[in-house]
């Protein structure tokens, strides 16, 4: 069974299938828990504030493990002179040979748009960034953003709306991450020997506490025990003749044309950085890179 935090599930039928989709939509305690830092932590009723001053950042991690499904959460990051800061939002599964996948909020001096990294680690080798600004400044309200992930592809969303796809291609011999179930984290950070303008421009401890905030946490996702192995997890979290998951749909393999639509707007006015144009430091284009549409 799919991860269900308030026992909400969610039936519908599809040419006489039962199409599964267990949607959780909890306070930060029935999904996650403090994952060092405690004390920078702040609870206001539904909120979730996170602190970084110049002891300390703070970071938290869900409960559970999840494998195929979509996570999100709606963040307002560091208002502000936030330069040298980052606030991340990824899943990642353990080990040296780990998959994840990465949102990486880098922040700014006052003024300056905040940059949206992302990321993506397939059996431990990363190294596929990409930057963007955003089309509204994230620090003034919650927006949300998600990770979309089955057996076809990794989806980044920014209010629903995509602006990465990272789409399996193991039919070219290019290996993609479905094998390792992965744990949620965020974390609020310093990074200034890298964030902001490459390291040029350092926090300035002055403005502490950089506060994150965060409410709205969604898991709809394939729970998987620590104990079962990573056969009986793919048997698990994988549709069969009696059920489906959602995420498994034909209409999840790809995005719609709307999607389609707004990914190229997307990309084409705020992309800033793609590793797959970056000549100087891939010579050789990553193979990856040669096939994918977008």
């Amino acid at each position: 069974m799919a991860v269900s935090f308030k026992m909400s599930v969610v039936l519908s039928f599809f040419v006489g299938l039962t199409v599964l989709g267990f949607a959780s939509s909890a306070q930060f305690h029935k999904l996650f828990q403090p994952g060092w830092a405690n004390d920078h932590f702040v609870y206001e009723g539904e909120l979730l504030k996170l602190k970084l001053d110049n002891y300390s950042g703070a970071g938290f991690a869900s409960k559970s493990k999840y494998l195929f499904g979509k996570v999100s959460m709606q963040i307002k990051l560091v208002e502000g002179d936030s330069a040298g800061t980052v606030t991340a939002y990824y899943m990642s599964s353990d080990g040296p040979y780990h998959n994840e996948f990465d949102f990486e909020f880098l922040g700014n001096t006052t003024g300056e748009p905040y940059l949206v990294q992302t990321n993506v680690y397939v059996n431990g080798v990363g190294n596929r960034e990409q930057r963007m600004s955003l089309w509204f400044d994230p620090t003034k309200d919650f927006h949300s953003y998600s990770i979309l992930w089955n057996q076809r592809q990794v989806v980044f969303l920014v209010d629903d709306t995509p602006i990465r796809v990272h789409t399996n291609m193991e039919h070219k011999g290019i290996p993609f991450p479905k094998d390792q179930a992965m744990s949620v984290y965020s974390s609020i950070w310093n990074a200034d020997d890298w964030a902001t303008q490459g390291g040029l421009v350092k926090t300035d401890w002055s403005h502490a506490p950089f506060v994150a905030s965060y409410k709205g946490f969604e898991i709809d996702a394939c729970e998987c025990p620590v104990s079962v192995t990573v056969d009986e997890i793919a048997k698990k979290c994988s549709s069969t003749g009696e059920k489906r998951f959602w995420w498994d749909e034909p209409t999840m393999s790809e995005l719609s044309l709307h999607q389609s639509h707004q990914l190229v707007w997307v990309r084409a006015n705020h992309l800033v950085y793609d590793y797959c144009a970056d000549t100087a430091r891939f010579p050789v284009m990553p193979v990856e890179c040669e096939h994918h549409r977008h």
